[in-house]
Parts: structure tokens; sequence; C-alpha cells
């Protein structure tokens, strides 16, 4: 048997601000998932996203410490648009989250930009940009 992905955990420190922001981006977390110390959204082709709040990660790994310094990771969502990019980007900024690359038009084609969620993991925003004629 061969080890398959099954599912991304993010270890947040605020459960009820972290599936809000991942709600807002399309991740189905059930009713009531922000108050838990556990949460998972189905995500296509049988994956999950997992949330776990650093309490939960604690009991399980008492001498457990959140990483400092700037993230390793990132999850990378597909737009539908160029102006979805735009607008998803500066939704998130104005409800006070961080805004780290402005939406731009990348040299590999696409619309792109990164917002980070409320514990500071990168979300590239991105969408193929037209063929030019």
């Amino acid at each position: 048997m061969t080890p398959r992905i099954d599912a991304f955990a993010l270890v947040v420190s605020d459960m009820a601000a972290a599936v809000a922001f991942y709600r807002r981006l399309g991740f189905d977390f059930p009713e009531g998932a922000e108050a838990e110390s556990h949460a998972e959204a189905p995500l296509p082709g049988g994956l999950r996203l997992m949330l776990d709040t650093e309490e939960m990660v604690r009991s399980l790994t008492p001498d457990w410490r959140p990483p400092s310094g700037d993230g390793r990771h990132s999850l990378a969502l597909l737009c539908d648009s160029p102006a979805e990019v735009d607008a998803v980007y500066e939704e998130l900024v104005g409800m006070g989250h961080h805004g780290e690359l402005k939406p731009w038009d990348a040299f590999w084609g696409q619309r792109y930009a990164v917002v980070h969620d409320p514990d500071g993991n990168g979300v590239d925003l991105f969408a193929p940009l037209p063929a030019s004629e």
C-alpha cells in the first residue's frame, strides 16, 4: 500500500476567525465549526481541509510551539477570472486581512495575488489571463 494525500491541515489560533475566512473563500465548514477545536471542510476529489486549534495540538503534543517568522506554505486558489482575483483580494483586505501581494499580471500568464489568513498563512489567488491576440 502506498500512502496518499487525504487532507491538508492548518493549525489556527482563532477557530472562529479561520472558519469565517475560509468560508468566504468557498470552503464548506459545517455549522458550529467555529466553536470546535477541530473542523473539516470537504474538497474536490475527496480531500479535506482540516483546521486544529493551537490548544488541540498542544493536547496531543505538549511541547508544540507555533512557528515564528514567515510562513513556509500557502494554499493556491483558482478564481474564475482575473476580475475575481481583484475582487476577492480587495474584499479580504477590506475585512482587515493582510494583503501580501497586490493583484498583478504575472509573466507566467496569470492574474495573481497573495493574502494572509488570520494566522499569517499565505493564500494565493490566481486566474489565467485571457490570451492576447
